[in-house]
């Protein structure tokens, strides 16, 4: 019994005194870049929220990353440090930080070198300019829409997530990385203009309707952080507290331009949130709306009633959801993803239920017109089907079975087919392309089997259509949208998202948040 006591003893000491070294080992290797609290610095942050589901962590530390500052350490580290290495990085830190206004202004880094031009200086439609994001080795190609040339090519912070949000004259583009980075880059120009760190682990971000604001949603710090497009600088930072006094993460925020509004719900607490990006936002001061809380008001010169709340009591906690085309209507996903909600924002409460079961992925639904009347799909990520449901009455229209679960759809105005990919199981290899108006499949494409081919956006005209060979040694295929026969391909570094600026700007039928 005594042995075994001992024994026992050693074995649950031997975590501890492994958890010791792997932490040595970080502090002597690690900490001058991913700083001592590993929430980033050069680097960035190394912990279990922005790593996510990131793979390869070990082979990372030991050979490096191509074209970034991490070097490899396998002349310094052992096999076995490093396996503990990645066990301490997946540690939850044992205190939640905080990441206040100060701190984000602190780190805010303006590019010294930016020169903004008075015109673009390239010679190509700069409406028709597609970025596509390289997730490979963190970098973003500018794409000529027309002749697709490659114009630039620049780095972005670690994990790009959620996809880039332009300014609605299509000249800037910002994009946010996981670890809560924001990046401005000038397409006329170009060149970076400069980034700041918005949050430690982040969501998503939005534009405002006229540009002026950038709403930042945070996981870590539980947070929404407001920025001036402008300059990069803070706005306003809003914790983000339930009615009942509960802190929550922010699931997504999007823009809702008629109303003059930022939306975003909240992930654990079953709350929306409305946020005034004017002082004049129709939906804090028309009749519908019975009242909204000044103590979120913020006095910036003349505009009081700038950043005003509406709180809007659900059910239950959305964790995605999505817009009709006038924004008087939210539809959300619950967390067991077995059910979607329709929220009428003008009288602030629930008013249908719709019966999506498979965990519909809603941040990607687009619309279209049908037979006179307003249709959106939807993928599942759990199941093969597309469920399309009438936008007038709610009703289920049709549930289009595909060979496997889907994430992303694209269409547009001019095109008769919606593009959906079969991202998860056997058939990743697949795109499925769909008639609006018969919703058959006509055609299925799989260039290349066993790999992933995901994610397609079309140009400006509609006449083209971009889509993802998601490897790491990948490529940008170019369709014919009419012809579906392909017409170019572009080598790329594991592309994920491509986003073309006249579709984003001008929320063109087919696309996406």
């Amino acid at each position: 019994m005594i042995r075994r006591i001992v024994s026992f003893s050693l074995i649950a000491a031997f975590p501890l005194m492994a958890q010791a070294d792997a932490a040595a080992d970080y502090a002597d290797n690690c900490a001058s870049c991913h700083a001592e609290d590993r929430l980033g610095g050069t680097g960035p942050a190394l912990i279990p929220e922005t790593l996510g589901r990131l793979k390869g962590i070990d082979a990372i530390i030991a050979d490096g990353r191509p074209a970034t500052q991490m070097a490899g350490f396998a002349d310094q580290l052992s096999g076995a440090q490093i396996a503990t290495l990645v066990d301490y990085l997946k540690t939850p830190l044992s205190q939640v930080p905080d990441w206040t206004a100060a701190q984000m202004a602190e780190s805010r880094q303006m590019n010294p070198d930016y020169k903004p031009a008075d015109a673009p200086v390239f010679a190509g439609d700069p409406m028709n300019i597609t970025l596509v994001v390289e997730t490979g080795d963190h970098h973003v190609s500018v794409l000529d829409g027309d002749s697709f040339a490659v114009l630039d090519r620049f780095a972005t912070p670690f994990a790009v997530h959620g996809g880039p949000k332009f300014s609605p004259d299509g000249r800037f583009v910002f994009i946010m990385s996981r670890d809560g980075w924001v990046q401005k880059y000038d397409i006329w120009s170009l060149q970076e203009v400069g980034r700041i760190r918005a949050g430690l682990n982040s969501r998503n971000i939005a534009m405002s309707h006229d540009g002026r604001w950038l709403a930042v949603a945070n996981y870590l710090p539980a947070s929404l952080t407001v920025l001036s497009t402008a300059d990069l600088s803070v706005a306003k930072e809003i914790p983000v507290t339930a009615r009942n006094g509960t802190e929550s993460r922010v699931s997504a925020v999007y823009q809702a331009p008629p109303r003059k509004s930022f939306v975003l719900a909240l992930k654990d607490a079953p709350e929306i949130w409305e946020i005034a990006t004017d002082p004049d936002a129709g939906p804090f001061h028309d009749g519908f709306v019975h009242s909204y809380e000044k103590d979120m008001e913020e006095s910036l010169g003349a505009e009081k009633g700038l950043f005003a709340r509406r709180r809007i009591q659900i059910e239950e906690p959305l964790d995605d959801f999505f817009f009709t085309p006038d924004y008087r209507h939210l539809i959300g996903t619950n967390r067991e993803g077995d059910k979607g909600v329709v929220v009428n924002l003008d009288v602030g409460r629930e008013i249908a239920e719709l019966p999506l079961p498979g965990m519909p992925h809603l941040g990607s639904g687009i619309t279209w017109e049908r037979d006179g009347r307003r249709v959106m799909a939807t993928p599942h990520l759990n199941e093969g089907v597309l469920s399309v449901i009438d936008m007038e009455d709610w009703s289920l229209v049709s549930q289009i079975k595909t060979d496997g679960p889907g994430f992303f759809l694209r269409s547009h105005d001019s095109s008769p087919y919606v593009w959906a990919d079969v991202f998860f199981g056997p058939h990743k290899d697949e795109m499925h392309i769909i008639d609006k108006q018969t919703l058959e499949i006509v055609q299925t494409l799989a260039p290349f089997p066993g790999r992933t081919f995901a994610h397609a956006e079309f140009t400006r005209d509609g006449s083209q259509v971009l889509v993802s060979l998601w490897e790491d040694e990948g490529a940008v295929v170019i369709y014919d949208a009419k012809t579906l026969q392909e017409v170019k391909r572009l080598p790329m570094k594991k592309p994920s998202g491509k986003y073309n600026v006249w579709n984003k700007i001008t929320f063109e039928d087919g696309t996406s948040h």
